[in-house]
């Protein structure tokens, strides 16, 4: 049995899914077969029941997967400990990050913390914020950064930066009518959306409940998955959304974009970490760089 075995079956357990634990291990659905197999094979149990095409934890399995959990927790406690001994700073990061902040925000942050720390490998996945809130949950990510609001009571939130959000529209859209100065009527707009679960999307329904009515009566015209599809289709005047000064800042400048104005609260990026997990001299390296520049500096 093998540390690699155990990672696998956890990651196969937690998702009930060969194919995307292997993703996200970053190995292939093959080689995590073959580790659940010989796992199998070795200790003559069989830990998973083949459904079809779907697998689901059996009996053993269910009565294995705490106590692969907690082989898993001492190894990582026990590199930790011979990190703290030899302060050297090195090992890997696996960082959960939503579209936003991973798109415009952290790559030179990443970058410049590879030039301190070069012996410590990076890796970052992209999901909205309730993606983050559960990779950071259930160990996928060592910690996780976001703009939304998160819900579990076991991690740790702390403020890296704040973000400054916009209402637009293409440059071409017509005047949009208000219900008083500098509240634009947003029931007669025609709305392009993030998914449920995403930051942007959360601001838009805080809004919409100030106007005293909620998301369902609003137009929605297409919800789409990324930043970028949602600003395409608003240059290509297909409606109005909420987003990111980051994402639409240079697309307002170039006149492709137009800012409608309307007082939308700043929101605050934000890492989180899991409250109960041990912390590697690289995760707090990496929290401390993430958190270097949140006195006074804004968005850079």
């Amino acid at each position: 049995m093998t540390l690699d075995q155990l990672r696998i079956f956890v990651a196969v357990a937690e998702r009930g899914h060969m194919t995307k634990a292997a993703e996200l291990l970053g190995i292939s659905q093959s080689a995590a077969s073959a580790a659940i197999r010989a796992l199998e094979e070795q200790h003559g149990v069989h830990l998973f029941n083949r459904v079809g095409r779907n697998i689901e934890l059996a009996q053993t399995g269910h009565r294995f997967l705490p106590e692969a959990k907690a082989v898993l927790e001492r190894a990582a406690a026990a590199r930790n400990v011979l990190e703290h001994v030899s302060q050297t700073v090195t090992g890997s990061l696996s960082i959960a990050a939503s579209q936003t902040i991973a798109s415009y925000w952290l790559p030179r942050r990443l970058a410049s913390f590879h030039e301190a720390y070069p012996a410590v490998r990076l890796s970052v996945s992209i999901g909205n914020t309730r993606q983050v809130e559960a990779n950071v949950l259930d160990g996928a990510a060592d910690l996780g950064l976001v703009e939304g609001r998160t819900e579990s009571d076991i991690l740790r939130r702390t403020k890296v930066d704040v973000d400054r959000l916009m209402l637009v529209v293409a440059s071409a859209h017509p005047e949009i009518p208000e219900v008083a100065p500098g509240r634009p009527d947003i029931k007669g707009l025609r709305w392009i959306i993030r998914e449920g679960g995403s930051g942007t999307r959360e601001v838009l329904e805080d809004l919409a409940r100030h106007e005293g009515i909620s998301l369902a009566d609003l137009q929605i015209f297409l919800v789409l998955p990324s930043n970028e599809a949602i600003r395409q289709a608003v240059e290509a005047g297909a409606g109005a959304t909420i987003i990111s000064e980051l994402v639409a800042a240079r697309a307002v400048a170039e006149g492709s974009l137009r800012s409608v104005p309307l007082e939308l609260p700043k929101r605050d990026f934000a890492m989180i970490t899991h409250r109960d997990r041990q912390a590697s001299l690289a995760q707090m390296a990496l929290k401390a760089h993430l958190g270097a520049g949140t006195a006074g500096s804004g968005l850079v």
